[in-house]
């Protein structure tokens, strides 16, 4: 079995989903597993960040806390195969239902590579499971590592998720992200190159950006050899640094209402380049830890309302792309 990024291309042409506004992230699943629903299981492999650990800095990025997006069984203390029975448990819906298991709580390459490898085998040797997903920061990859990962994503289905979160450095300076754009550039052309598929995550709205630098955010990460996006709005969370910096400086800060940042999505994605899948347009952090905004909107209402206001304006992915 092939998961290269092509497989899914090849596979999207046999389906006839030309008339699609975008490439979502269901139609996708389904072009590389036409066989079974697949649905992803978050791991806590209990790996830590460098920008946590004093190693780049401590105290994380200014927007960060981990515990916004970790389910109730996702927890340190238990074993990666116990993770993935209550994951598979809680998620049972379907019939012959399959799983990617999903490192997600922190940097899941910051390890010695024969723990991260451990890890990794401990989730693919689940008898449910199909594939890995492993959310990492760009500057906690190296060449051994990548070498793995591309010879198992011959046989697996393997997706680095790197956290980009803007292209501009001022942005990634103050917001203590201990990174560059540069750093995912290249982390992604290399992952690319491995035959690996390959995802950014960008936050919309970050302090101090204007509407123009968030859509230049588009143009930038359409040139890198990028399978998906995951995009979702600006949102401050209790206890963070970012909190503390809107408390003093509420200037530095713009909170769009659901209709602003549907328009602004949509305005995004006619920039983004065509082929790329998009994963996800917004997140929603639990109510106890979020501050702004707040919608009222579940995802999925969030997404209706989206695909409503893109057949009212006519458009689609990549309509404004220039390569």
């Amino acid at each position: 079995m092939d998961f290269k990024r092509k497989s899914f291309f090849t596979k999207r042409n046999e389906m006839n989903i030309a008339d699609k506004r975008y490439n979502d992230y269901s139609t996708y699943l389904k072009g590389v597993f036409p066989e079974f629903k697949v649905q992803k299981i978050s791991i806590n492999a209990g790996f830590t960040c460098p920008n946590r650990d004093g190693k780049i800095s401590r105290g994380g990025c200014t927007f960060c806390n981990n515990q916004t997006f970790n389910p109730e069984y996702c927890q340190p203390d238990k074993s990666i195969r116990q993770q993935l029975d209550e994951g598979v448990e809680f998620f049972k819906k379907y019939q012959g239902q399959r799983y990617l298991a999903y490192f997600q709580a922190y940097s899941n390459t910051y390890a010695p590579n024969e723990v991260l490898m451990q890890r990794y085998e401990e989730a693919l040797s689940h008898p449910d499971v199909v594939g890995i997903v492993i959310g990492t920061r760009p500057d906690c990859i190296n060449d051994s590592l990548l070498d793995y990962l591309g010879e198992t994503a011959k046989n697996k289905y393997v997706m680095v998720e790197y956290g980009v979160e803007s292209t501009i450095d001022r942005t990634l300076q103050s917001i203590n992200r201990g990174h560059l754009f540069e750093a995912s550039q290249t982390a992604i052309r290399k992952t690319a190159e491995k035959g690996i598929s390959t995802c950014a995550h960008l936050i919309l709205g970050l302090p101090n950006e204007s509407r123009e630098e968030i859509l230049s955010h588009a143009e930038h990460i359409s040139e890198l050899p990028l399978t998906s996006i995951k995009l979702h709005q600006l949102q401050l969370i209790r206890g963070t640094k970012m909190a503390t910096e809107y408390a003093e400086h509420p200037e530095w800060f713009r909170f769009y209402t659901a209709d602003e940042y549907i328009d602004l999505a949509i305005d995004f994605i006619e920039r983004v380049n065509p082929s790329f899948v998009i994963e996800r347009f917004v997140s929603q952090s639990p109510q106890e830890f979020r501050i702004l905004p707040n919608w009222g909107l579940k995802n999925y209402e969030f997404t209706a309302k989206l695909e409503k206001r893109l057949r009212e304006r006519n458009t689609k992915q990549g309509c404004k792309y220039r390569l």
